[in-house]
């Protein structure tokens, strides 16, 4: 469509993109702009505005400053996201909360490989099932995890279009729909009888919680810049030592760069039982081309589908549990929206509760990382007819 792009440079197109961040997280803080971003958080304008700018020619569609973000950045932002979590906080939430957090997973674990199954035939691109093993990394623990699948499956560029339309229409449409059903929680309680015992006692522990929050000082900094640094640069040592191993597929499930994020995740939760935990005190889509969302009606159905599996095993989960509404989805946010939107949704149901929609959030990325593992070999399965 274009000649060439307007921008080049490596320094010059990173710096576009940290302006882009900057701007999308000030306009965040922007009250009158609230309901815009309740339903798209920063994370999906963080994907979508480069994307844009690659679409219409302001930035290349190839160029060393995203293998360099890839290579480095992810890894660095997962050990961060892992390092500050308060795993026995996620644990204190109590087992009607993990169970119906993992009720969610298993159905986006189950309904990947069935709606890729059978809308498959309906795809031009081989690669679709890369695209879906992406799009369960999102769906199991956020966008962030959408990232690591993409870099470990080795998704094309061109193929995540399609999928990033579909993680925004459905996955958000879902999240629309429970903030709606909020209204209807009593009745909705009534009809399964169900036990809010746990969640009055959470309710409750949220509302006399005290704000431990600080300001970042250049100490905190650069402790986590350092450690953050010298755990990503080691895991991609050890990585590079490992075997790939492929599961029986044609093209291995697991890489070097899948080591990368498994031992910089597995490092980042071991941290998070030292002091370095305390870290969290401090607060802590470039190469993709719109013009490749041509057959996204067939990939929407198929998401649609998915997240109705999803849904299935989530009512079933709840009516065994007799588990409230709330549980029912902030467990499902958990899932699709991960810590960006769980919070969100949680804080509708009950406005003291959106921490314990932030604990669930970061619980889902913790499983997204292992569990989409599992639904990317599923989906993998599947696209080779085994």
């Amino acid at each position: 469509m274009f000649d060439a792009p307007l921008l080049s440079e490596p320094m010059a197109i990173a710096a576009l993109f940290c302006a882009v961040l900057g701007v999308v997280f000030w306009l965040d803080s922007v009250e009158a702009l609230d309901p815009v971003f309740r339903y798209f958080p920063p994370v999906i304008w963080a994907y979508f505005v480069p994307m844009l700018c690659t679409t219409f020619g302001i930035t290349p569609a190839e160029s060393p400053v995203y293998e360099w973000m890839s290579t480095y950045l992810l890894p660095l932002s997962l050990f961060l996201l892992m390092i500050t979590v308060d795993l026995t906080a996620i644990l204190r939430l109590g087992p009607m909360a993990l169970f119906m957090l993992c009720a969610g997973t298993l159905g986006i674990m189950v309904g990947g490989p069935i709606a890729f199954g059978l809308f498959s035939p309906l795809f031009e691109d081989p690669n679709a099932w890369k695209g879906f093993a992406a799009l369960s990394g999102s769906w199991i623990g956020g966008t962030a995890n959408m990232v690591a699948m993409k870099q470990s499956v080795g998704t094309p560029d061109s193929t995540l279009g399609p999928l990033l339309v579909v993680d925004v229409v459905v996955g958000y449409g879902w999240m629309g729909v429970l903030i709606f059903l909020s209204a209807y929680q009593a009745h909705f309680d009534d009809w399964i009888r169900a036990d809010t015992t746990a969640m009055d006692d959470l309710n409750e522990q949220m509302e006399n919680a005290e704000e431990t929050r600080r300001p970042v000082t250049l100490s905190d900094f650069s402790i986590m810049i350092g450690v953050a640094l010298a755990a990503t640069v080691a895991s991609q040592g050890i990585g590079a030592w490992l075997p790939e191993i492929a599961f029986g597929m044609a093209e291995p499930i697991i890489r070097t760069s899948t080591w990368t994020i498994l031992l910089v995740v597995t490092a980042g939760l071991f941290l998070s039982f030292t002091p370095l935990q305390k870290l969290e005190d401090a607060g802590v889509g470039a190469k993709a081309d719109l013009a490749a969302v041509l057959d996204v009606p067939f990939y929407l159905l198929a998401g649609v589908l998915w997240i109705a599996i999803h849904i299935a095993f989530l009512m079933a989960a709840a009516w065994m549990a007799r588990a409230p509404l709330f549980f029912v989805a902030t467990g499902s946010m958990a899932n699709v929206g991960g810590a960006a939107s769980a919070p969100i949704v949680a804080g509708v149901y009950l406005p003291a509760m959106a921490p314990v929609g932030l604990l669930m959030g970061v619980a889902g990325y913790i499983l997204g990382i292992y569990a989409a593992l599992g639904c990317s070999w599923l989906i993998g399965l599947v696209a080779m007819g085994l």
